[in-house]
């Protein structure tokens, strides 16, 4: 075989095992930074279902105080 030849399979051969690691490589990168926005995708629904318990308490407790504050005027009026 000519020497030409036998270089040009050897760079073919490197071009490929470079090519195909490379793409391995950056697949386990891209899977990792996946896993990670999943698992900050899990705690924001976690948090979202605690803001919306939290809202739900806040109508309640201004409702309360609404009442309450209605039943002071009319405690007021009745002192008058």
């Amino acid at each position: 075989m000519d020497g030409t030849v036998i270089t040009g399979i050897l760079a073919l051969i490197g071009t490929l095992v470079g090519t195909f690691g490379g793409i391995l490589t950056s697949t386990k990168l891209m899977n990792y930074r996946i896993e990670q926005l999943e698992k900050k995708i899990e705690i924001l629904g976690g948090i979202m279902e605690k803001v919306t318990i939290l809202e739900g308490n806040d109508k309640l407790l201004n409702e309360k105080i609404d009442v309450a504050n209605h039943r002071i005027a009319d405690l007021e009026e009745k002192v008058k």
